[in-house]
C-alpha cells in the first residue's frame, strides 16, 4: 500500500517555468506529486477564475511517469479547482504553489496568483503553502533554496495547519550559507505607487503601461519585508476569512 502523502503542485508562471520544475523535483522526494498549472504565465491573476470561456485540460506525457502532469488554459485557481473535482481522486495531503519568479511578500500577496492558488486549496481544506523566490529572472537559481522547501513542506505534513490558514513563504535572493534562517512574519504595511505610463499608438489611440514603486510604510522588525532585507527567508500565515473582527462591535454601535 502506498503511504506516501498525495501532493498538489501548481503555480502562476506556467508550467515550462523553472521555478515549477524545481518544486516538483523537492515534492517528488516526498510524495506522490500531481501537477496542475497553467499553459502560459498568469501572474498577478489575483483569485480570478474563468467563467466567461471555456476551460481546456492537456495531460502531459513526462518520461517521470510516476508525476502525473495537466497544463489548463485557466487561472491559477482554476486549476486548483480542476485539480480537486476533476482529476484526483481524493484530496491532496498538501497543496504547494510557486515557485514564483519574484516577490509575494506584503502587500503582493493579494495580486498573486500563486497565493491564489494556495488559498483555494485551503478553502477547499488542503494545507497549502505558497513559496516565492525574490529573483525576477527566469534562469533564477532554485537550487540554494530546495533544502529549505523541503523543510517546511514536510514540518506542515507532520503538523498540520490550522483551519483557514494557509503559508505564504518568501526566499531572499541569496546563497545558501547567507541565509540566516527561517521568520515566522507578519504582512508588512506597504502599498504600490502606481505610474501608468500613456503611449500613443500610429493611428493616434492612447495606450498604457502600468508601472510603479513598491513602498514599504512598515518600520517594524517582525515583517516579511524585514526578515527578507535581513538575510531571513519569510512564513507569514495567511487567512482567507475577511472579516475585521476587531469593528464588529465598533459598528454595532451606530444607528444603521
Amino acid at each position: 500500500m502506498n503511504t506516501k502523502p498525495i501532493i498538489l503542485v501548481t503555480n502562476d508562471d506556467g508550467i515550462s517555468a523553472p521555478g515549477i520544475r524545481a518544486l516538483i523535483e523537492v515534492m517528488a522526494e516526498i510524495g506522490e506529486v500531481v501537477v496542475v498549472a497553467p499553459d502560459s504565465p498568469q501572474s498577478a491573476m489575483g483569485h480570478a477564475i474563468t467563467i466567461n470561456n471555456t476551460l481546456h485540460l492537456n495531460k502531459i506525457s513526462k518520461e517521470n511517469a510516476s508525476i502525473v502532469e495537466y497544463s489548463c488554459s485557466g487561472t491559477p485557481v482554476d486549476c486548483v479547482k480542476l485539480a480537486v473535482n476533476e482529476i484526483l481522486k481524493q484530496k491532496p495531503q498538501l497543496c504547494v504553489s510557486g515557485v514564483n519568479h519574484g516577490s509575494n511578500s506584503s502587500i503582493n500577496v493579494i495580486y498573486s496568483g500563486t497565493m491564489s492558488a494556495a488559498v483555494e486549496a485551503g478553502i477547499e481544506g488542503i494545507p497549502a503553502i505558497g513559496f516565492s523566490l525574490l529573483d525576477y529572472n527566469w534562469n533564477a537559481d532554485f537550487e540554494t533554496i530546495k533544502p529549505f522547501i523541503k523543510k517546511i513542506a514536510l514540518e506542515v505534513l507532520t503538523n498540520k495547519l490550522p483551519d483557514s490558514v494557509v503559508l505564504n513563504v518568501n526566499f531572499p535572493k541569496l546563497k545558501q550559507d547567507q541565509i540566516k534562517g527561517i521568520k515566522v512574519c507578519r504582512q508588512a504595511k506597504a502599498i504600490w505607487m502606481e505610474k501608468f505610463d500613456k503611449r500613443q499608438t500610429p493611428q493616434g489611440k492612447d495606450y498604457y503601461w502600468l508601472a510603479g514603486e513598491f513602498v514599504n510604510q512598515d518600520k517594524g522588525e517582525d515583517t516579511d519585508e524585514w526578515a527578507l532585507a535581513n538575510g531571513y527567508i519569510s512564513i507569514v500565515p495567511v487567512q482567507f476569512d475577511l472579516t475585521a473582527h476587531h469593528v464588529i462591535s465598533q459598528l454595532n454601535t451606530w444607528d444603521f
